[in-house]
């Protein structure tokens, strides 16, 4: 396994690093904002384990943008004790969080349920088997993530075109937030609905002429959101 560590307190590095190496893996070492994201895009790791408080770019931001190209698993390390925290790690993209202090068998317990849930734990969102999925006016590239409306591309977070996906794979369907979270974060995925409605609000800001009145992600309201083609 290859995994990034990324803090900018060198002793917590050392130490994080020391023990996932003892057990015969990878780390490659990071110790502020850019050089993370830098290393993310040119890396291929199997996991990242992400600090908030970084120089030059904070970990919200680096998950954030992380999220823009990449599904690598991403554990956010918060020296905080704050729900907020902990929401806006999610919120931007994070698998999970631990707060500081921290024990290392906590962090490896976390690393091995979130690898189970990224891999075989997380259900595959119903598909057609096909690479591509027009419905509309809309082309889903699903090898590449890529979304085009009309013949022109918008730029959406990979999750962002999870929940597209699932959504216009299944037009008039509605889906409830509980059943989204499930199916397109997992079972063990430790945010909770707000997470969905996020997305689907920052989808809508991307994709839609009118967010307030949506033409393709639409709420069937006490119940949850369906594509409406």
């Amino acid at each position: 396994m290859k995994v990034l560590v990324v803090d900018d307190e060198k002793a917590i590095v050392k130490g994080i690093a020391f023990s996932i190496q003892n057990d015969g893996n990878e780390v490659d070492c990071a110790y502020d904002g850019e050089e993370a994201l830098d290393m993310i895009k040119k890396g291929d790791y199997d996991i990242v384990l992400l600090d908030v408080m970084l120089p030059k770019m904070d970990g919200f931001e680096v998950c954030r943008q992380v999220r823009e190209f990449s599904k690598v698993p991403i554990i956010m390390l918060t020296a905080k004790n704050d729900d907020m925290d902990k929401i806006a790690g999610l919120t931007n993209g994070a698998d999970d969080y631990v707060t500081k202090p921290f024990n290392i068998m906590e962090i490896k317990a976390r690393m091995d349920a979130v690898l189970r849930r990224t891999s075989s734990g997380k259900k595959p969102a119903p598909s057609t088997d096909e690479t591509v999925l027009c419905i509309s006016d809309m082309k889903l590239e699903r090898t590449n993530k890529r979304l085009f409306i009309a013949g022109r591309e918008y730029n959406i977070t990979v999750k962002e075109f999870e929940v597209l996906d699932l959504l216009a794979s299944n037009p008039g369907k509605v889906y409830s937030r509980d059943k989204l979270l499930e199916l397109i974060w997992g079972l063990d995925y430790p945010g909770g609905s707000r997470t969905v409605d996020v997305h689907v609000r920052r989808l809508r800001e991307k994709i839609e002429e009118q967010p307030s009145e949506p033409k393709y992600v639409q709420t069937k309201w006490g119940v949850g959101y369906y594509f409406h083609g």
